[in-house]
């Protein structure tokens, strides 16, 4: 043996001994941690599966059957709601109950289930829930207790709410917003004048939610939210219905503002700390994230989750056609084609709802939000529930196509989440702003 070979091999020995020590030294540490338990864990409680079941439950024996009919009709289904009610899903208990899960999974899981049944009659019955984050995240103790059991009614006179942020000529860009709100010092009211667009349950909720400008020369910092209840408040009124392309038994409309007056007490979080925040904006000091954006963020895991239950209603049915649908004298799935197409289907939503339960979790938890993870599970769920509802569609064929298969409605349905509640393309603005560190335009 070469001298050259000698010394390599003399220095390689003690380097593979060091190799086998750490290798010994693992197996032993993980033979030590197969005994003890995990903080990291996927399986859901028993009550989080309780609660998946009933509401999968009532998605297939009450939402499903009537999801054709109420697409047709363009209406909201209240009969459905008020059903939804008597169960409990429908109010400010079984909302409450589900946002109360420690881990924040409950939410999503509800909503997944819900929306796999139907997504325009799943918008029915949530649609309520955006105004709620938004009292619930920027109230005070009084103005929840207050205004959030009235966004639901009660089971005998069932209500719902609306939240009005986007307006004709501000939707992404929520700075550009004209909706102004003035003090009337004399009457100790606001005075709210301007259009809002694209309002889930405009014009048909008691409650809405207006974010309105009180200082138009701080932007987006200058907004507020308030309360505009339209049993009480004059000056609301609703515009034009949206005839959609999914989501057709959701009510989406515009709402109109004439000098609508509503009492001081009505913005949310009170004036005095309107004031202050206000104040300290034109004092140059940093004030707090915008009115919108804060229900916003906190909202896009669930908006993700109803995503993902139109994508696995697509899936399963796509699935289950392709096992019993035979061409050339077999199974359609027997075609690799097929199968990898539907594999890859599941591989997407499985992904999608891991960043979806991430972000809850993070959200309910306190984590921060260091990468814009909520943006992230929005981003990738709504492009998983158009990706897989296409696909569905192509697996039936022309069966697909027609309305008589409910994958044509899922593909419709499943469109608007690349678009509401931030685009696909203001998504990857928020997440590249987040992981660069940069203002990027």
């Amino acid at each position: 043996m070469p001298a050259s070979s000698s010394v390599a091999s003399s220095a390689a020995r003690p380097k593979a001994a060091e190799a086998a020590e750490a290798a010994e030294a693992a197996v032993e540490a993980i033979a030590a941690a197969a005994g003890r338990d995990v903080t990291f864990s996927l399986e859901l409680t028993q009550d989080q599966k309780d609660i998946r079941d009933w509401v999968h439950g009532f998605s297939a024996d009450v939402v499903r059957p009537a999801a054709h009919e109420w697409d047709e009709k363009e209406q909201t289904p209240w009969p459905i709601i008020q059903e939804a009610a008597k169960i409990g899903l429908y109010g400010f208990e079984g909302l409450a109950q589900f946002f109360a899960d420690p881990t924040g999974l409950t939410l999503p899981i509800v909503n997944e289930e819900l929306f796999w049944g139907d997504a325009g009659i799943g918008m029915s019955i949530m649609g309520t829930a955006l105004a709620v984050a938004a009292i619930f995240g920027q109230g005070s103790g009084e103005q929840i207790g207050e205004w959030i059991p009235r966004c639901f009614g009660s089971q005998e006179d069932v209500k719902v709410a609306a939240f009005c942020a986007s307006e004709p000529n501000a939707g992404s860009d929520i700075s550009g917003l004209r909706t102004r709100a003035r003090f009337d010092e004399a009457a100790e009211e606001w005075v709210i004048n301007g259009q809002k667009a694209w309002a889930t349950n405009g014009g048909i909720a008691d409650v809405h939610v207006i974010i309105a400008t009180v200082d138009p020369e701080l932007g987006s910092r200058g907004h507020a939210a308030f309360v505009v209840p339209m049993s009480e408040a004059k000056g609301i009124s609703q515009g034009t219905k949206v005839s959609k392309h999914g989501l057709r038994a959701s009510h989406t409309a515009d709402v109109f503002l004439d000098d609508c007056r509503v009492p001081a007490g009505n913005v949310l979080g009170g004036k005095e700390k309107l004031d202050e925040r206000l104040a300290r904006v034109r004092e140059g000091k940093k004030g707090n994230s915008q009115a919108a954006m804060q229900t916003f963020e906190s909202s896009r895991p669930t908006v993700g989750a109803q995503a993902l239950g139109i994508a696995r209603a697509a899936y399963e049915y796509a699935l289950e056609y392709a096992k019993e649908r035979e061409q050339f004298g077999r199974k359609i799935i027997e075609n690799q084609a097929v199968a990898f197409t539907l594999a890859r289907m599941k591989l997407e939503i499985d992904a999608a709802r891991l960043l979806v339960w991430r972000a809850s979790w993070m959200g309910r938890s306190g984590v921060k939000f260091e990468n814009a993870e909520g943006s992230m599970s929005k981003l990738k769920s709504g492009e998983v529930a158009v990706w897989v509802t296409e696909r569905a569609i192509q697996i039936l064929g022309g069966n697909g196509y027609t309305r008589e298969f409910p994958v044509e409605r899922w593909h419709r349905d499943a469109k608007i989440y690349d678009i509401f509640e931030g685009t696909a393309e203001i998504q990857q603005l928020v997440i590249a702003r987040a992981i660069s560190g940069m203002h990027i335009k």
